[in-house]
């Protein structure tokens, strides 16, 4: 064999240049327009119809949490954000997005790989005879690269929309720990109106049980009638029956709180404060325009990312229908050894340049598209709902805290008045000028109008939790929302 390298034919100067020419033409005719950004269906107002004054825009209070002045409930946030599943559940979907998201830039590049081989023949035969059928013995090295050129920007396309489902997994971090923290804060409030409503109802049914013994005092004096026990038992009664329900919210809460915090449901996680509880004051909270909401709002922009991403799947699948160029070489060397005559080194390299178009397909290709035409429309659908959604749970948000302000004022005046009338009520009592059933009544209006009022106060901090929840946390998703823009700048060809 001879010792000059051994190399197969490749394309001539013309026909490099024919296929440059070719490329260009392609990337020209396959050159697909920018992912604009989504537009809502139907128009936003410029403000918040139940916001009032409260439109002051400017970012939320990432932090929003720790403007209660509750310790004990920024601890728990805090403890929770570090370590709640559903948080690392997001982030390893964010390593996800981001390995598929490399993966798939991969293929832009040319794949590079090692070759190497041994072979040693020996056939046994007489000298004479191998002269015509030889021994040898060869080792071959080569290095093998193989690149398929993106004419159409199929692959393009593919890398960007797994770009997009990365923000999207971002964003999705940023709405967990958004979730998170607000569940924390509704169990906490939650937990702290059970236990006060507990301490009312307890209070309570312990001055009806002095009554009924009162009564039975009377009674024994012949100054009541067993009518008159029996009706101050049965009140007595009825608040003690109150005390399981409320026990077991308490204790529902505590074990929701538990697995907020990735803690065992079993243990205790917050103690009871007792009466030196005091619900928080009633906060300013700067609502800015609806639009806002669209870049504020993590499941909004992960919504989004969706979006884009289906999009850019769309581009990827019509690319299909343009040519493919794949360009494949191996160079490489070898040491050949014929009849234990090693010969000088031998260079090798072999280039090849592959060209593939479909002709007929059975419309397997028109099939994609439209499956992914129909995924891309879904993907806006659901953001454009999604849109409306977020608008109206600012609003509900809004208007549950209006009206609960105005309850719980009107509920706090109504326990001044009904306290002041109890106090009356027992004064008479005693000296005889009213019945056991009119005081009994007093003390059952102002049971009724202390838990309302403990329940107004519960519902008037949910709906700020909520509020918070339903502007977007104060959570920053910056990298989310220059990653959009990015991929609304970038053209999928």
């Amino acid at each position: 064999m001879p010792s000059s390298s051994l190399r197969s034919r490749t394309p001539g100067a013309w026909g490099v240049r024919s296929v440059a020419l070719a490329a260009l033409v392609f990337l020209s005719a396959c050159a697909a327009p920018p992912v604009q950004p989504p537009v809502p269906s139907v128009p936003l107002s410029a403000t918040f119809a139940q916001a009032g004054l409260s439109t002051a825009a400017g970012p939320l209070d990432s932090a929003w949490w720790a403007g209660y002045a509750d310790a004990t409930l920024t601890a728990l946030v805090e403890q929770a954000l570090a370590a709640n599943q559903d948080v690392a559940i997001a982030l390893q979907r964010v390593a996800q997005a981001h390995a598929g998201r490399d993966a798939k830039g991969s293929r832009l590049l040319p794949t590079v790989g090692l070759q190497a081989s041994a072979s040693n023949s020996e056939s046994g035969l007489p000298a004479a005879v191998k002269q015509g059928q030889p021994d040898t013995r060869a080792l071959r090295v080569g290095v093998d690269v193989a690149w398929e050129i993106d004419l159409a920007g199929g692959v393009r396309a593919a890398r960007d929309a797994a770009q997009a489902d990365a923000v999207a997994a971002a964003a999705g971090v940023d709405g967990a720990r958004l979730l998170v923290a607000s569940e924390v804060a509704r169990q906490y409030y939650v937990l702290r109106g059970a236990e006060q409503r507990l301490r009312i109802v307890q209070a309570l049914a312990a001055a009806q049980q002095e009554t009924a013994s009162r009564v039975a005092s009377r009674l024994r004096e012949g100054e009541a009638s067993a009518f008159d026990l029996d009706r101050a038992r049965a009140e007595a009664e009825a608040l003690d029956a109150q005390v399981p329900a409320l026990r077991m919210l308490a204790g529902v809460s505590q074990t929701r709180l538990a697995v907020l915090l990735g803690r065992n449901p079993s243990a205790r996680v917050v103690d009871d404060p007792g009466a030196g509880f005091a619900w928080p004051a009633m906060r300013e909270i700067g609502t800015g325009q609806p639009s806002e909401l669209l870049k504020r709002r993590p499941d909004l922009i992960a919504a989004e990312g969706r979006v884009a991403a289906e999009t850019l799947r769309g581009a990827e699948a019509r690319a299909q229908w343009w040519p493919k160029l794949f360009l494949s070489a191996l160079i490489g060397r070898q040491d050949l050894s014929l009849n234990a005559l090693d010969l000088a080194p031998v260079h090798f390299s072999n280039v090849a340049l592959a060209f593939a178009a479909p002709i007929f397909n059975a419309g397997r290709i028109d099939a994609g598209i439209r499956v992914q035409s129909a995924r891309a429309e879904e993907a806006l659908l659901a953001w454009q709902k999604a849109v409306l959604v977020a608008v109206q749970e600012v609003e509900d948000s809004l208007l549950v805290r209006n009206q609960e302000a105005e309850r719980n004022a009107a509920l706090a005046r109504t326990v001044e008045h009904r306290r002041r009338s109890l106090q009356r009520a027992q004064s008479l009592q005693r000296e005889g000028q009213i019945d056991l059933l009119t005081l009994l009544d007093v003390q059952r209006s102002v049971l009724a109008s202390e838990l309302a009022l403990s329940d107004s106060q519960l519902q008037q901090v949910l709906a700020d939790v909520q509020l918070y929840k339903a502007l977007g946390g104060g959570f920053a998703p910056a990298q989310a929302s220059t990653a959009m823009t990015s991929l609304a700048a970038r053209t999928p060809q």
